[in-house]
């Protein structure tokens, strides 16, 4: 099967191709027609297995079909500025050759030219949802035309750190409208609480829930506590060691980890929650261009961060949540 016969419009199946696509990944080819026909879905699939695509160009075919609005007509919402970041590149690759307008809000930049930006009309919209908050909060973002909610990572979204802004973001929507909820693992409890959301939503399961990507080598290295650093450092050093991405369980461990790693002829940059939007979005492009080759990062990066080219993920410590460690190293 290609991307045209699961109905797409040859202007987003010649974007699609043109980046380098010509086949569907499972969840694209079981979630794209569930969105088509305007259904409600629940989609649970690994990082890399295309989930993004998956909601993104049946939206962006929606969109295309539909009349033009001064408020947006798609919503979507990812829990981290990387996420979001990354979502709206492809949706301005994907709908290239369409006339649509679509931005990206969130937190840690000025709220003026997002305001201006929200001003200007728009199709789509992806933002974080405490930025979107505070844009609700002023009254500079007019939710009520939107027909579309994606929420994406929807098992962060809707745990209880996210749920007040879930609730009221949701509220602040039409009753009447299309729900899709995407991640890589839905526990049950949550997969509860999206049902009492969503209408007769169809649920798309492409991969056992909670368990990492099959064609990855897991090795584990008995170390004491206070030999942690001495053994990544040696690990780094070994030629094998290409694009490596580091997770801590905390900022300050981090931090600790590009000084101590300093002198090792790596070229080592961390991102977490202290650092500045711009200060974390020159570091991943540094990791993705090569130009970094060792991203030292709290879980901040693990959902969704798509970056090609890594060799080895390191858990220099284990993440709090069990299902946070598929994300890391999916």
């Amino acid at each position: 099967m290609n991307f045209a016969e699961l109905g797409l419009r040859r202007e987003i199946v010649r974007a699609v191709t043109g980046a380098g696509y010509t086949t569907p990944t499972p969840i694209q080819e079981r979630g794209i027609p569930v969105v088509l026909e305007g259904r409600d879905l629940i989609a649970c699939a690994q990082t890399g297995t295309g989930k993004t695509a998956a909601f993104l160009l049946p939206i962006l075919q929606r969109l295309a079909a539909g009349q033009t609005s001064r408020h947006p007509r798609a919503l979507v919402v990812a829990p981290t500025r990387e996420l979001a970041a990354q979502i709206g590149e492809m949706a301005r690759e994907y709908g290239k050759h369409l006339r649509l307008r679509s931005t990206v809000i969130y937190g840690g930049v000025g709220m003026e030219p997002q305001k201006r930006r929200l001003s200007g009309g728009l199709d789509l919209l992806i933002a974080t949802p405490g930025r979107l908050i505070d844009h609700l909060g002023r009254k500079q973002v007019h939710l009520g035309n939107v027909e579309t909610v994606v929420l994406d990572e929807a098992d962060r979204m809707l745990d209880m750190g996210f749920l007040p802004a879930v609730r009221r973001i949701l509220g602040a929507l039409p009753a009447e409208r299309q729900n899709l909820f995407l991640s890589a693992t839905l526990p049950d409890e949550i997969e509860s609480l999206i049902r009492r959301t969503t209408r007769a939503p169809v649920i798309v399961e492409v991969t056992r829930r909670a368990t990492p990507v099959g064609a990855i080598r897991q090795v584990v290295h008995p170390v004491p506590q206070n030999r942690k650093k001495d053994l990544l450092k040696t690990l780094l050093g070994r030629a094998e060691m290409g694009q490596t991405l580091v997770f801590t369980r905390t900022k300050a461990r981090a931090n600790q980890l590009v000084k101590r790693l300093d002198r090792t002829g790596r070229r080592i940059e961390a991102i977490h929650g202290n650092k500045s939007q711009n200060a974390r979005a020159r570091a991943i492009a540094g990791f993705r261009t090569g130009k970094i080759d060792t991203l030292i990062a709290t879980d901040i990066a693990a959902r969704g961060l798509d970056v090609d080219g890594i060799s080895h993920v390191v858990n220099f410590d284990l993440p709090h949540v069990p299902e946070d460690y598929v994300h890391r190293i999916g």
